[in-house]
């Protein structure tokens, strides 16, 4: 009772949205990243140490841009700021307490940055 029919030994007992690669899903994943100019992005900077083991670290969030963007411009401060760094789910994390520096350089680059927190 085996079949040759590579596609019927796929036994599915449940699935919601199709077989996962439809072209509206893959539309509507490219519609959620928008990319929008610097001054367009209100961006936040600020320093914490929330589960960090006491290591401060300044996030920069609320960016609306391509993950290219983000590693290009996270290389920048890195640079600038003579420290490490990293993006996670579209923030740029940098070592140290850097929210000063960046928030200039934020700002010559064209962004409008805010410090957030205290």
């Amino acid at each position: 009772m085996s079949s040759s029919n590579p596609k019927s030994d796929k036994r599915f007992v449940y699935q919601e949205f199709g077989n996962g690669s439809s072209p509206a899903l893959e539309r509507a994943v490219e519609r959620g990243i928008q990319d929008l100019p610097p001054n367009q992005q209100n961006v936040r900077v600020q320093a914490t140490r929330a589960g960090r083991k006491g290591k401060t670290v300044t996030i920069i969030t609320g960016f609306q841009t391509k993950p290219e963007n983000l590693a290009a411009l996270l290389k920048q401060l890195k640079t600038q700021c003579g420290t490490g760094g990293t993006v996670k789910e579209n923030e740029i994390e940098i070592q140290g307490d850097h929210k000063q520096k960046i928030l200039e350089i934020l700002i010559k680059l064209g962004y409008k940055a805010k410090i957030s927190g205290g």
